[in-house]
């Protein structure tokens, strides 16, 4: 695997990239706004999206996506919402074989699909596999220690795949639990709303931990009953990316929480932005899905009212410290 092709450029699929090239392969970074091109391969930093980041200049960017697709392997980091379109866009452009690596975190709001669901509609024949962690973008793309879960039903693309990216500062483990992988990091992003909510109305760090915890339950609940396994969640993909996430304002999901939870009304966060909070829009997604599958989360419903039906923030963090004491397994 020594072409990498990455879709998608902003800061994660930039610091992907950069990870790439650390591992010694050849790097095209797909971008859809010209002037991200431009950037990249006139001054080798990404001015919109990770500024301050000096590039490798060996990587190139393109706006034409065949170019990137012309790969030994693809990572796919373009907004969850996105990936059933651009998924369909690659069908005609990925060689067969070609492995496909899922990267973004979400879960579709339109049917409910995780990303390899929706991914494998579009792409039926090709190699898919997840990669999540606790993961921050610029420290990646510094070269900054990072470990994340490589998961693939095929072992021999996985060591592969871990081959290509991994290097010293960037450690793929591998994994089989694809279903874990993705729930861990899509749930997660919602938690991250709830505990910047927490840290703008000063609740304490008593209540973030707390929210940690039980947070942490939600996930496995709904994981295990889609068949993930549940020591999955005691790793990267699962405890690993949720204490980072829910405990840095690095975290677009906590800051975005954290706005909330000052009282800025959701539509004027979202303007100020260039760059997606995934936990927005999953919040809607994950609640279809846990009654779906009757599982119980309170936490991600609280999340989900708040963004999307107007709840009053001080009533609904009322309404769950009044929930019925239980044991703490359940």
């Amino acid at each position: 695997m020594r072409r990498i092709g990455v879709i998608g450029a902003g800061a994660w699929g930039t610091a992907l990239a950069m990870a790439a090239r650390r591992a010694g392969r050849d790097v095209t970074l797909w971008a859809r706004e010209p002037e991200v091109v431009a950037a990249i391969n006139g001054s080798h930093e990404n001015t919109p999206f990770l500024a301050g980041v000096a590039l490798d200049p060996a990587i190139r960017a393109t706006g034409d996506l065949a170019e990137a697709a012309a790969a030994d392997a693809v990572l796919l980091v373009t907004p969850a919402q996105h990936i059933r379109a651009t998924t369909a866009r690659l069908k005609p452009l990925l060689a067969a074989g070609t492995p496909v690596v899922l990267c973004a975190k979400g879960i579709e709001i339109a049917s409910g699909g995780l990303m390899t669901e929706v991914a494998a509609m579009e792409l039926p024949d090709t190699p898919l596999a997840v990669l999540s962690g606790p993961t921050f973008a610029a420290e990646v793309a510094r070269g900054l220690p990072t470990a994340v879960t490589l998961a693939c039903r095929d072992a021999d693309i996985s060591q592969r795949l871990a081959q290509a990216l991994g290097s010293l500062t960037f450690r793929p483990y591998a994994s089989d639990d694809l279903v874990g992988a993705e729930i861990g990091g899509a749930v997660k992003n919602v938690l991250a709303i709830a505990c910047g909510i927490v840290a703008g109305r000063a609740l304490g760090d008593n209540a973030r931990a707390a929210l940690i915890t039980r947070g942490l339950a939600e996930i496995a609940r709904l994981g295990q009953s889609l068949g993930a396994r549940a020591e999955t969640f005691m790793g990267l993909s699962g405890l690993g990316d949720l204490t980072l996430t829910c405990g840095s304002l690095q975290s677009r999901n906590m800051s975005l929480g954290h706005a909330l939870g000052q009282g800025q009304p959701l539509a004027d966060i979202l303007a100020g932005r260039n760059s997606v909070a995934e936990g927005v829009y999953t919040a809607e997604a994950v609640v279809r899905l846990a009654a779906r599958q009757g599982v119980d989360m309170p936490i991600c419903q609280a999340v989900d009212a708040i963004l999307n039906h107007g709840a009053d923030v001080n009533a609904t963090i009322q309404s769950l410290l009044s929930r019925p004491l239980k044991t703490e397994g359940a």
